[in-house]
């Protein structure tokens, strides 16, 4: 998804090497996000980011789950092979709002997905 590979892109040097879409990952990218928080960033200014960081979480679960991508309405989510949906566009938000994981929410759509 172009959304997240642009998320990628905007990455830190510290951060970059290690986004190779595997749920380890997502460690960083949560701590990412815990940083923009902790420095005061805008909802409004990191909008874009968040929304690609939630694609490069539905992406990784994508890869290692064999899941798909299902969009509605400006909405997306990932739809794991046992038919669960998955909001990781909208986890990434709640992760900046102090109130999600991008890596929780892949382990949680991995288990049980295999």
């Amino acid at each position: 998804m172009r959304w997240a590979a642009e998320a990628v892109a905007a990455a830190p040097d510290t951060v970059r090497p290690h986004l190779d879409h595997s749920p380890q990952s997502l460690w960083r990218v949560d701590r990412w996000i815990a940083e923009l928080r902790r420095t005061g960033a805008a909802p409004a200014a990191v909008g874009d980011l968040l929304r690609g960081l939630g694609a490069y979480a539905g992406e990784v679960i994508v890869r290692r789950s064999g899941a798909e991508w299902w969009a509605s309405g400006g909405d997306h989510w990932v739809r794991t092979p046992d038919g669960r949906l998955w909001e990781p566009l909208d986890e990434a938000r709640r992760c900046f709002a102090g109130h999600g994981s991008l890596r929780l929410l892949c382990r949680d759509a991995l288990t049980g997905s295999r």
